[in-house]
């Protein structure tokens, strides 16, 4: 006869094992109270202070006689800034603007700057701290935001009207539009219409003025990884098919090399040897243009508020009007082209703004609308050295 089977007896239900006394929360070992929390924040505050001027320490950085920012490292604000701080020795002028004061066509020995210096027998004094692809609304940023050492000092304003040239230019458009040097334009008034950032590429943009640590991270980036963020840097590809990943396996240390990267000597696209450098009418005829209004443009108000920000900080400062390209302009577009020039004239002498406005030279000494060539930047440091008012100015102590 077949038994029941006894059920084993059940073990007795164990009791929650106990909170350990004294830890009111988490399994952290160590956790930080208020001055501890103080202490690493003034840590890291120093090291995002210190570290950028440590670097000017540890990184070369040769300016010879006709230096200007290479065109690689047009968008290189904290280099711009730092080379206003090492060449601004007293005595020395600014010559500030676009990329006609650059020197879009020609080698450094072809500029303004280099023929002002040659004629007045002083290789140093005439400094040029143009930036290429630079407008009115970026050089305002530039020098309010990267200009610290533009104080107290003769500038030579560059005043290019071929940013008044029609609305889009001047940057009036309601459709997006990309253009150069977004980071230095005003991010939120006045009000852009043609840009359309959204508000956290904005907000960074400002931090990024603020704080020199940032500023100096984007040195990093266009100076050793070509513009990029070093995760960018990585992935890049070299546009083959299928894609190869050349930066995939390189150490990123590998590519600073502690010497800031120079500009060619024999640059292909500038200078007498280059193919840009000739006469304008080889290849193009006469142009009309859709003239803006002063009283609408973004990029006049822009300059005006940067001649009143520059002299509010002690500089002497002489504007040039020009010379613009008057042998390109068709000739029902002369009458608005007078009118714009003698507007802007007028109100530098309203406000008591040293000027002058050179004659245009000869047509074959301009390569486009604005820049000169070679022998054309010779002749106009010849004409200004010979100006009244460019002499007066230079006279002033």
């Amino acid at each position: 006869m077949a038994t029941e089977p006894v059920p084993s007896p059940q073990p007795e239900p164990s009791a929650p094992p106990a909170k350990a006394p004294g830890i009111p929360f988490g399994v952290n070992e160590l956790r930080l109270n208020g001055r501890h929390w103080g202490a690493v924040l003034g840590i890291l505050a120093l090291v995002l202070f210190i570290t950028p001027r440590l670097w000017k320490r540890l990184e070369a950085f040769d300016t010879a006689p006709d230096y200007r920012l290479p065109y690689s490292l047009s968008q290189d604000y904290w280099l711009y800034e730092r080379r206003l701080e090492r060449d601004l020795s007293p005595g020395r002028i600014v010559l500030l603007g676009d990329s006609v004061v650059w020197g879009e066509y020609v080698l450094p020995d072809g500029t303004l700057s280099h023929f002002l210096n040659r004629d007045a027998g002083t290789p140093e004094r005439f400094v040029n701290a143009g930036v290429n692809g630079l407008f009115p609304l970026a050089l305002e940023g530039l020098a309010t935001w990267y200009g610290g050492p533009l104080r107290h000092r003769k500038i030579l304003l560059h005043c290019n009207v071929l940013w008044m040239t029609s609305p889009k230019v001047d940057l009036q458009t309601s459709k997006e539009e990309k253009f150069n040097h977004a980071s230095l334009v005003p991010q939120f008034f006045p009000r852009i219409p043609c840009y359309k950032a959204d508000a956290s590429t904005r907000l960074g943009i400002q931090v990024e003025r603020s704080l020199g640590f940032v500023s100096w991270i984007n040195h990093l980036q266009h100076a050793w990884f070509g513009g990029k963020s070093l995760l960018n840097w990585t992935l890049q590809d070299d546009g083959s098919d299928p894609p190869q990943y050349p930066n995939a396996w390189k150490n990123p240390l590998a590519q600073v090399a502690f010497r800031v990267p120079v500009a060619p000597a024999e640059d292909p696209q500038r200078g007498p040897r280059s193919p840009r450098h000739k006469p304008w009418f080889q290849g193009s005829g006469p142009a009309r243009f859709d003239w803006v209004s002063l009283e609408s443009s973004l990029q006049w108000r822009a300059f005006q508020r940067l001649v009143k920000n520059l002299r509010e900080h002690g500089n002497e400062c002489l504007v040039v009007v020009g010379p613009f390209n008057e042998h390109l302009v068709a000739a029902e577009s002369r009458p608005g082209f007078q009118r714009l020039q003698d507007g802007i004239t007028r109100w530098l002498a309203e406000n008591q703004v040293a000027f002058t406005a050179p004659e245009a030279l000869p047509s074959e000494l301009y390569a486009d609308a604005s820049h000169p060539l070679t022998q054309g930047y010779e002749l106009l440091a010849k004409k200004l050295a010979q100006t009244p008012a460019f002499q007066s100015w230079l006279a002033r102590p």
